[in-house]
């Protein structure tokens, strides 16, 4: 096989979605999220895909605006995750901050899909993992009840600079 076979070929490039989860947790309930996701309504962590230019603090902070209408305080990292899902095939890369809701803005409509915003306890979610939208959510909750914490310091965010 020549050189020429190998740009002959078609090459599959994978790539992942990349999305941010907050977990918030107040008097030992969860901020979460009911959303109705191929007609099934299911919870989640406020959560979503990270934006063209967007730092990954930027975007867990406005995804939780949208989805809950609480401003949200990222303080660590509770981990990152690489899911495959088992019917569409679609890799999620999701880095999961924990942090502090410190204000809730009533007249904020909530993003398309979203049903409602709701604090739910470790042990209703357990009751309901089969409402969870991936193994993420609970894997998430678990981390964070076990005390992982990592340092925001490890984020950085490098805005393209073409000037030089």
């Amino acid at each position: 096989r020549g050189l020429g076979d190998v740009y002959k070929r078609q090459v599959t490039v994978w790539k992942p979605h990349v999305t941010v989860a907050a977990i918030a947790e107040q008097q030992n309930r969860f901020l979460m999220v009911e959303e109705r996701v191929d007609g099934q309504l299911v919870y989640n962590q406020p959560a979503g895909h990270l934006d063209p230019g967007e730092s990954l603090t930027a975007a867990v902070i406005r995804e939780t605006y949208e989805e809950t209408a609480w401003k949200f305080q990222p303080e660590a990292l509770v981990g990152i995750q690489l899911w495959r899902h088992p019917v569409h095939g679609d890799s999620y890369l999701r880095v999961s901050f924990c942090g502090s809701c410190v204000e809730h803005d009533s007249g904020q409509p909530l993003d398309t899909g979203i049903e409602q915003a709701l604090w739910l306890s470790p042990d209703e979610l357990m009751d309901n993992q089969h409402k969870l939208r991936s193994p993420m959510v609970m894997r998430t909750i678990e981390e964070y009840l076990a005390g992982k914490r990592y340092s925001m310091d490890i984020l950085e965010h490098i805005a393209a600079d073409f000037s030089r």
